[in-house]
């Protein structure tokens, strides 16, 4: 029998595929604060250089980021997130708020103040009625058979 035979069809398999390694994340995180170069993000996650250049060179390739020449001699590049890139924010937002609620609740090493002025306090919510995702939803389809 193949390893994966009765794997469940699941997208969120499929994306920790791209970005469900550490490093990934943390690269991501970076991006998402303004750090475009190597050394910095290499500096600011503790990842070792020739790891940090696999990791990059899959989420280029996952159209998560794009490198763009800031030296020709010697070629060095910025890194900046694509749209899809971009859209990670609200995940690690989310992820931040339950390391900052469940391993860090008497002092958040970060927080975020959102444009109305308040602290960042994410949540996810269903678009149609508004309440939590947590306190409703039903997975359907074909990755959710038993």
């Amino acid at each position: 029998m193949p390893k994966n035979a009765g794997r469940r069809e699941c997208s969120i398999a499929d994306a920790l595929q791209v970005i469900g390694e550490r490093w990934s994340l943390l690269v991501i995180r970076e991006l998402i604060y303004g750090v475009r170069r190597f050394d910095g993000i290499a500096r600011n996650t503790g990842a070792p250089r020739d790891i940090l250049t696999t990791r990059l060179r899959k989420l280029e390739e996952a159209g998560i980021l794009r490198r763009e020449l800031y030296n020709r001699r010697p070629a060095r590049y910025e890194y900046h997130l694509t749209e899809a890139g971009r859209e990670l924010s609200d995940v690690l937002a989310v992820l931040m708020r339950w390391g900052d609620r469940h391993i860090n609740p008497d002092d958040p090493p970060v927080r975020w103040i959102h444009t109305c002025g308040e602290h960042l306090e994410p949540e996810v919510v269903c678009r149609s009625c508004g309440r939590p995702v947590r306190e409703g939803a039903i997975p359907t389809g074909r990755g959710a058979q038993t």
